[in-house]
């Protein structure tokens, strides 16, 4: 069985080691003797050189003693959002695990790598038979799902994939996750003095405001979002601003929907340029793609079987947000986003219970005791 001060101890060690994005080598160099000691065979890949971090994603693999059943991929990313530098972990008498304020705790995704670690320890302690277990701890997911980007398909040696990186409910299954494009809208206009000549001037920024304010943004329906986050433009408050670059996105999980929000957002940028007279160049780039699964599907099937075990009826959730599921059913390898437990992450005031932690790892174990029966 789980055993809570020994899940704990594991967790509370590695948050207390920094690892933002592209310099999670302290945290990778903590969790790799714990997978070799249960005898995984760990390799650390090159995605580390490709990105410009300092870390490879580790990918471990067993094979077990079944003949039967679905190979099981556990995945959880090392990197966490800042700061997390000094941080101190701090466990309330009600047993929840949280920090002293000044920084975020790092359960987004520690909780979920330290989950799976406790709960290869019971299996093997266990002596629970399985066909084959994968681990894939990447790097970078914070800043773009870099590190499960830079996996390729042939490393992946699983038929079913668990990414364990959400909040609460624990166990909970994401069925659904969208389609992301970015966009950047470059405004080039005419450079003039403010207060002298202002009439020979053209304004970038005043096209990109136009252009903004005829979009339709924030939630468009119930599965399609759509943000302006950054706008840079001019030098000097007394030039007439030549250039503005405004930095956008849109998510959907209906392709028709994304395209037609993408293409609206477009549409409102040109005729911006055209009413103000500036050009503008446009670029669309696919972040990454949607995926979609039944109740019924293998994924989600086993997922609901294993929560059933630890007591939990797991909560089938459409998502907006991105995540390393996206990227491996890209790729072919079918994956669900599933829920660790913890609550407002990316904030200082992040905490998760010990009870949910706890869940999280018995809902891991039951999946791969589960594994044998599919397929």
């Amino acid at each position: 069985m789980v055993t809570r001060k020994r899940l704990l101890d594991l967790f509370v060690n590695m948050l207390e080691i920094n690892s933002p994005s592209k310099d999670e080598r302290r945290l990778a160099d903590f969790v790799r003797p714990a997978l070799e000691a249960l005898g995984y065979e760990v390799y650390e890949d090159d995605a580390g050189r490709k990105i410009g971090g300092n870390t490879g994603n580790l990918l471990a693999f067993k094979q077990g003693a079944s003949k039967t059943g679905a190979q099981i991929l556990f995945s959880a990313h090392m990197d966490t959002v800042q700061p997390t530098s000094g941080l101190r972990a701090v466990t309330t008498d009600d047993g929840i695990i949280k920090t002293d304020g000044s920084t975020i705790l790092g359960s987004d995704d520690k909780a979920g790598v330290a989950a799976i670690i406790e709960a290869l320890r019971v299996v093997e302690e266990e002596s629970i038979p399985y066909r084959s277990v994968q681990v894939i701890f990447d790097v970078a997911e914070e800043i773009g799902l870099l590190g499960a980007k830079a996996v390729p398909r042939e490393a992946i040696r699983a038929d079913l994939a668990y990414v364990f990186d959400m909040e609460k409910p624990v166990a909970s299954i994401v069925v659904a996750g969208p389609s992301h494009d970015n966009i950047r809208a470059k405004f080039t206009g005419k450079a003039a003095h403010a207060g002298i000549r202002p009439e020979a001037g053209v304004s970038a920024v005043v096209a990109a405001s136009k252009a903004i304010a005829n979009m339709k943004l924030g939630r468009v329906d119930f599965e399609t979002t759509a943000n302006v986050g950054v706008i840079k433009g001019g030098t000097a408050h007394n030039i007439v601003p030549e250039e503005a670059v405004v930095s956008a996105e849109a998510r959907s999980r209906s392709e028709e929907k994304l395209a037609a929000q993408v293409r609206h957002m477009a549409e409102a940028f040109h005729d911006a340029a055209a009413e103000v007279g500036t050009s503008v160049d446009i670029e669309i780039e696919r972040e990454y793609y949607s995926y979609r699964w039944g109740k019924d599907d293998p994924v989600v099937q086993l997922g609901i079987t294993a929560g059933q075990a630890v007591g939990i009826e797991p909560e089938l959730i459409e998502a907006n947000g991105g995540s390393d599921a996206n990227i491996y059913n890209e790729i072919g390898v079918p994956a669900v986003l599933v829920g660790v437990g913890c609550e407002a992450v990316h904030s200082p005031q992040e905490q998760i219970a010990i009870d949910d932690l706890v869940k999280c790892a018995e809902f891991a174990v039951e999946l791969v005791r589960r594994s044998v029966a599919i397929g």
